[in-house]
């Protein structure tokens, strides 16, 4: 008798944990808090159902399933077709931003540092010559995917309509990696970096009608002067990354809208 109530016992202290602990999840999952986290259809959501419906909205309201298609043309997940350039191409992205930041912690914008870091983080910060060789590599292979990519798109004919748009952005996306990767190259402040400069200011400032200007705004002087290398920077690590993600974003969101991957030919 003492053994059975004992299970009894403990059956009976079981349910009691099992309801208190539901009754507290019911509460949480019903607070304002978590309803203002996770949207209606969430499986997160108090009152969940496997429906349609609600799995629709699990897709339609996460970032990271959202992302991908809930339906993939046959061809486009062929490797031989797209060769995965744009996803290269973002990935090497997202290999230089993290290279880059790490870069930014031991380098100053100024004519008198900049050499001195450089040299400075290959020789005597942990991993810096690893790290910086990365993102050097990683932006030269950048430059050659995305031309790559837009040979394939070319070839297959997907800047047809109704994909005349994306074909624009991924030009424009082109034109940025290029001044990216150009500005870049000027950071370490040494002999090819001046003489880039000089080239090319002197390029822009051939520019009709405003080319002065131009020159003026991209030197910060009338000469070449710390200043030049500040505004450099500012281009390399602000303004151009910043305008690629907006046009990036633009981009994948025209790929989903006009009907995905084009088809072979």
């Amino acid at each position: 008798m003492a053994i059975g109530n004992g299970r009894n016992g403990g059956n009976g202290n079981g349910r009691r944990l099992a309801k208190v602990l539901e009754t507290a999840d019911e509460k949480i999952r019903g607070s304002q808090a978590w309803t203002s986290i996770f949207r209606p259809g969430s499986v997160y959501r108090r009152g969940y159902t496997d429906s349609p419906r609600n799995r629709s909205y699990v897709i339609m309201n996460n970032v990271l399933y959202h992302l991908h298609p809930v339906k993939v043309k046959r061809h486009a997940v062929k490797v031989s077709y797209t060769l995965c350039l744009g996803g290269l191409s973002f990935f090497l992205f997202i290999v230089l931003t993290v290279t880059g930041i790490f870069l930014m912690f031991f380098y100053r914008p100024t004519a008198a540092a900049a050499w001195n870091d450089v040299q400075t983080l290959e020789t005597a910060v942990t991993f810096g010559s690893l790290v910086r060789n990365m993102h050097r590599w990683a932006a030269h292979l950048m430059v050659l995917t995305v031309f790559l990519h837009m040979s394939r798109v070319f070839y297959h004919g997907a800047y047809k309509a109704p994909r005349e748009f994306n074909w624009v952005i991924g030009v424009i996306l082109l034109t940025l990696t290029l001044l990216l990767s150009f500005t870049g190259y000027l950071l370490p402040w040494d002999q090819l970096a001046l003489w880039a400069v000089t080239v090319g200011t002197n390029m822009m400032g051939y520019t009709p009608v405003f080319g002065s200007q131009v020159k003026f705004v991209l030197l910060g002087s009338q000469e070449i002067s710390s200043a030049t290398l500040l505004r450099w920077y500012v281009l390399h690590v602000l303004l151009l990354p910043f305008v690629i993600v907006i046009f990036m974003a633009v981009h994948f969101w025209r790929v989903r809208k006009d009907g995905g991957l084009s088809g072979p030919l």
